[in-house]
């Protein structure tokens, strides 16, 4: 699926909805390893980004968008629209990270109404 037709509104321009296949999503149980906390712990001294949880929760959310258009493609969807994130700590260091939105199939608005 292109990410094109992804989109957290619930339309996707040039394109009308001809069909809603439902609720899909993608999830990702994360931890953090000894010596990314570390590192991580480290660059907190000297104040900022700290990078190397920026990277891992990029890196997360990325993940979970992809699961969930493989869900979406699944379920013979061309498109996913109010796409959200949401993310919990199932435990100490353990994150999960979840997207997920509503599989469409779009036609463009140039075709029939048939």
């Amino acid at each position: 699926m292109i990410h094109k037709m992804t989109s957290t509104t619930f339309s996707i321009d040039g394109y009308r909805i001809r069909q809603n296949l439902g609720v899909v999503r993608g999830i990702v149980v994360r931890s953090r390893s000894v010596f990314g906390t570390i590192g991580a712990g480290l660059q907190t001294l000297v104040g900022g980004n700290i990078s190397l949880f920026t990277e891992l929760c990029e890196k997360t959310r990325n993940e979970a968008f992809d699961l969930m258009l493989a869900h979406a493609q699944q379920v013979g969807a061309n498109g996913v629209v109010g796409i959200r994130y949401d993310a919990t700590e199932v435990m100490q260091g353990v994150t999960e990270v979840l997207c997920y939105g509503t599989a469409v199939v779009a036609v463009p608005e140039s075709e029939g109404t048939s």
